[in-house]
């Protein structure tokens, strides 16, 4: 996830927005000549409760590094199985994947990695990726996370930002070929020895790691650096047991860069430790040996986090049906490894859901589970728990610059707060809603922009003090631009992104409300709205929608649903019925990408 900042005009439209949820307030006190900031202050302090609040923690922090923790439960649970990859026909208990770990993580240093080195990993949801996420936290290297989908200007740019110094590569993920993207921007890549390049183009790159068999000059294989360790090697790993500490940065993660080029942000053991450690206490991961099924991908914090470091701290094991998301794979995987807890994105629940063979699969070992990743439609909500059996799944909330998880529902929280909030803050972690030009927090239930400060709080995006400074403020408060309400309970509402609200005529209309609405049509799979640029509104609703296999419906029909339910200027009016969306690889609609299409095409 991204964080945008708010640019001028968007921050005075909904200042304006907010301002207009008290007006009889506000007339009052300009009759008593207070005004500008000093009138907001009166206002807000005039009502009863402003979007602000503080977790009640439920448990202490943890004061740990991943190595720790691997070798702990390894000891607790050592013939549990921790990994299982479907597709790959590989499993591994506890035990056997921290002696692989370790003999990775020795291997790692015999090639000349060493503490605070970048080590990208590049390729889909593997055990080789596991097991580097968890051998360069054994030796306080820093693990880059680098998207499969990166083509080779993409990759270039991540690795010359952060100084990769090492990278292991899958072979290939769909059409694309890594080696060859290579050796593209390191053309002296075929003609070197393995682990000493020398590249004009990435001065700090010194070895390439190849998943797999095959021939890869210039390369060192994943299996042969696995046995490069020797005794001072192993020794060396026993010795970071006290050097490391737990603020120490651990792993760097991309945003998506749909404003600009993406930023690496750097987040510790203490970041991501914690937030795996309270993602899954809030599934009840410490109370009995859960199953999880990860389709969503490792690269992202979702998959990483909330999955794989998860699992290892809790204990439970990782199923992951295939490298990347396949909805039949997904459903087979849940019905043959007896998962009882799935995670994906509302894309990856519908596609489950919709596939024609959804019935044939047995869901009953499902209880609990994760939707994540971007706004989740109530409907889709309502059809997991009863159609999927997951009647504890609940909501998380967050981005990759907050580790990634701030806002949780409970599976104790009514079905109603699970489908249509994203819950409250997590443990440990504080949130408030502000009006994006004046800074001051607005009352409860009207929008502001979500900001939040904990441990969660990522240490800044690598080597950029003005970018890190645009998002984090002098006192820590981490700004998501993302647009949302609080209710007096605590429970938040997610609007959508602040780049995303439409003003049309000088109405703010947010798109996910909208959504939401058209969700219940029974023709509609899913649905995507956008604000497209229009001469006299200034903007208007344009709708994207997916119809379930077999359905027929025309814009008019889509029009007439909406008439007399929602008001008339929140009916969207471009209706464009397409097969797919443009997505990332963890599952999010590029609503960028649709306005760039319909930009095109209104020409």
């Amino acid at each position: 996830m991204i964080r945008f900042r708010t640019v001028a005009r968007e921050g005075r439209c909904l200042a304006a927005a907010v301002r207009s949820t008290y007006p009889a307030v506000r007339s009052s006190l300009r009759a008593s000549g207070i005004t500008g900031a000093n009138r907001y202050l009166a206002t807000t302090s005039s009502l009863q409760s402003l979007s602000y609040r503080q977790a009640d923690p439920t448990a202490p922090l943890l004061g740990k590094t991943i190595g720790q923790l691997v070798e702990e439960t390894a000891e607790k649970f050592p013939d549990r199985e921790y990994l299982v990859f479907c597709k790959d026909g590989v499993r591994r208990t506890f035990s056997q994947f921290k002696e692989e770990a370790d003999r990775l993580a020795a291997g790692l240093l015999a090639i000349g990695i060493e503490k605070d080195d970048r080590v990208g990993i590049w390729g889909p949801s593997t055990v080789e990726w596991v097991l580097t996420q968890f051998a360069t936290a054994r030796i306080g290297a820093i693990l880059v996370n680098i998207n499969p989908a990166y083509r080779p200007g993409e990759l270039e740019y991540a690795m010359k930002k952060v100084g990769v110094k090492s990278i292991v590569s899958a072979q290939t993920f769909k059409t694309q070929r890594y080696y060859d993207m290579l050796v593209e921007i390191c053309p002296e890549l075929s003609t070197s020895t393995p682990g000493n390049i020398k590249s004009e183009n990435l001065p700090m790159l010194r070895s390439v790691v190849m998943m797999g068999h095959g021939d890869f000059p210039g390369t060192f294989s994943f299996d042969s650096v696995m046995d490069y360790g020797k005794e001072e090697h192993f020794a060396q790993i026993n010795k970071f047991r006290s050097l490391l500490q737990f603020d120490d940065p651990v792993n760097i993660q991309f945003t998506s860069g749909t404003t600009g080029n993406p930023k690496g942000a750097t987040l510790t053991h203490h970041n991501i430790v914690n937030n795996s450690f309270f993602i899954g206490k809030n599934l009840k991961y410490d109370e009995k040996a859960h199953r999880i099924s990860i389709p969503v991908p490792l690269y992202h914090c979702f998959g990483m986090v909330g999955g794989s470091l998860a699992a290892m701290v809790h204990g439970a094991t990782c199923v992951f049906p295939t490298p990347s998301f396949e909805p039949e794979a997904s459903l087979k995987a849940i019905q043959d490894e007896k998962v009882t807890s799935q995670y994906g994105t509302p894309t990856m629940f519908i596609d489950m859901l919709n596939h024609p063979n959804f019935s044939q699969y047995d869901m009953s070992s499902l209880s609990t589970g994760i939707m994540a990743g971007s706004p989740c439609p109530i409907e889709t909500m309502k059809q997991t728990i009863s159609e999927m059996n997951m009647k504890d799944v609940v909501i998380c909330y967050g981005l990759t610059e907050v580790s990634p998880v701030i806002c949780q529902t409970g599976m104790t929280d009514p079905i109603d707060i699970r489908v249509s909030t994203v819950g409250k803050p997590g443990p440990h972690n504080e949130i408030k809603l502000i009006d994006p030009q004046s800074g001051a927090l607005v009352p409860n239930d009207t929008p502001g922009e979500l900001c939040s400060r904990g441990y969660t709080t990522m240490i800044g995006y690598w080597e950029d003090e003005k970018k890190t400074a645009e998002a984090i403020d002098e006192t820590r408060w981490f700004h998501t631009g993302d647009l949302a309400t609080m209710d007096k309970d605590g429970y938040i509402t997610i609007a959508g992104r602040i780049k995303d609200l439409v003003i049309r005529g000088g109405e703010n209309i947010y798109p996910t409300e909208i959504e939401q609405f058209l969700y219940k049509h029974p023709k509609i799979e899913d649905v995507q709205v956008i604000g497209v640029p229009d001469d006299r509104m200034g903007e208007e609703l344009c709708a994207w929608i997916k119809l379930k296999a077999g359905q027929e419906a025309t814009p008019e029909e889509i029009k007439e649903f909406c008439k007399g339910q929602i008001s008339h200027f929140k009916i969207p009016r471009y209706i464009e019925f397409v097969s797919e969306f443009p997505l990332t690889v963890t599952g999010k609609v590029q609503k960028f990408k649709m306005r760039e299409t319909m930009i095109a095409k209104m020409k």
